[in-house]
């Protein structure tokens, strides 16, 4: 792979934050920075939950990824959730996001996931599924998701 990835930790947290904060406003999404830290800070501090990956050098990342993990009987054991995925829009368009999502599915694969899912995100649907189509990703037939907010 020619594109770094690194799990981020505590250190990481204001490189993280700016690049949340950079990603919700391009894609006109309203979380504040209080929503954004309470989303963050715990995969950043070693919750087994999720995990979030800086893209390419830590000191300046290029961006990142953050999956959560669920358990699925469908899928018969541990699947991840690709909840957000971001590259500076400076260096789209070079394959970067598609690379470092094949390596996180390939190395969460082998720590024993079974499937990765994507939501993808109201007014970005076709360029989401195309993103995702290439990085593997494939519709389930029969399957629709839906949610009850608790």
């Amino acid at each position: 792979m020619s594109t770094g990835i690194a799990l981020a930790g505590p250190a990481d947290t204001d490189r993280v934050l700016d690049l949340m904060m950079r990603y919700h406003t391009d894609a006109n999404l309203t979380y504040d920075d209080a929503h954004r830290a309470a989303v963050a800070c715990p995969l950043l501090d070693g919750s087994p939950l999720g995990a979030i990956w800086l893209i390419g050098p830590k000191s300046s990342p290029l961006g990142y990824v953050m999956v959560t993990f669920g358990w699925s009987m469908p899928f018969g054991g541990m699947v991840g959730w690709l909840a957000e995925c971001y590259i500076r829009p400076s260096v789209r368009g070079r394959g970067i996001g598609t690379e470092v999502l094949h390596a996180v599915a390939v190395n969460l694969g082998r720590a024993g996931m079974q499937a990765m899912h994507a939501i993808l995100p109201t007014g970005q649907e076709d360029a989401a599924a195309k993103f995702c189509t290439r990085a593997g990703f494939r519709a389930v037939p029969g399957v629709r998701m839906m949610t009850d907010p608790l």
